[in-house]
């Protein structure tokens, strides 16, 4: 791996996790638990990765960037595993059913979205 292909990297990532956690902490004030932090961010990362599928980018620098970077630190998905094992823990079961559903159907959602807009531009 290049040198530049790193600094990309690093690039994308520094910019997806500051992302990632202003928006946890900042939203954890007016939206009062996490587990609707972490899915605003999957949302949004799944919004995102719409867009970029849609623009069919083969720039290896801009997908390095973008979908390993950037989004690889943005998106969630360990947070949202580990909150599924705190609602197991905590033996509710409904809870923990329809917050693994609502993040698949309502990320699959934003992609496609995301992807729809996209094809206008």
């Amino acid at each position: 791996m290049y040198f530049s292909s790193i600094f990309i990297l690093l690039l994308g990532s520094t910019f997806g996790l500051i992302l990632r956690l202003f928006i946890q902490n900042n939203f954890k004030k007016s939206i009062g638990f996490d587990i609707q932090n972490t899915s605003i961010v999957n949302f949004l990362s799944s919004f995102f990765l719409g867009i970029l599928v849609a623009f069919n980018f083969i720039n290896n620098e801009i997908l390095v960037l973008f979908y390993s970077g950037f989004l690889g630190c943005f998106s969630t998905f360990s947070s949202f595993i580990y909150q599924l094992f705190i609602l197991f823990k905590k033996r509710k079961f409904l809870r923990l059913f329809l917050h693994y559903i609502e993040v698949i159907i309502l990320s699959f959602f934003f992609f496609y979205l995301g992807y729809f807009i996209a094809q206008f531009f």
